[in-house]
């Protein structure tokens, strides 16, 4: 642990060394000196805790050796992972039956459709004057208008 630990501040010394070198050109040097401190303490940590982390994952990894299959399920495992993500299937399911059904007419419907004539949409127009309106009523909303 001892020799991991002198890593640790390896990285941090060097984490110390980059922050002040970059801090000192802009401020004191004791407002860069303390950053440096806490760049320092923080390398130091994220190298303890990087160092965890893969320790811990180390420890998680099952060996092969560890299975209790034989050689044939094994080749047959390593195979199935080899092909994985080899292929793509683009199948859709089968709706034509349901498109049928939208498609045919009844005879209902067109006995309806043909009794009814097309008739236009004549809406009522939007156009209005303003000759209605009072003078001194326009100049506000003008102003008001203009204003904003």
């Amino acid at each position: 642990m001892s020799g991991k630990i002198r890593y640790f501040l390896l990285i941090g010394l060097i984490g110390f060394l980059v922050t002040f070198a970059v801090s000192a050109g802009n401020n004191l040097f004791m407002t860069s000196f303390i950053r440096g401190l806490i760049g320092f303490a923080a390398w130091f940590f994220l190298s303890y805790v990087g160092n965890w982390v893969i320790g811990f994952l180390k420890e998680q990894e099952v060996q092969p050796d560890d299975r209790e299959l034989s050689g044939v399920l094994q080749e047959q495992e390593l195979e199935q992972e080899q092909e994985k993500g080899n292929s793509l299937d683009f199948t859709t399911p089968d709706q034509s039956e349901e498109l049928n059904e939208i498609l045919k007419q009844s005879p209902d419907n067109q006995s309806q459709s043909q009794a009814q004539e097309f008739t236009p949409l004549h809406p009522p127009k939007l156009v209005k004057t303003l000759d209605d309106k009072d003078p001194e009523e326009l100049a506000k909303v003008v102003r008001h208008l203009t204003e904003k």
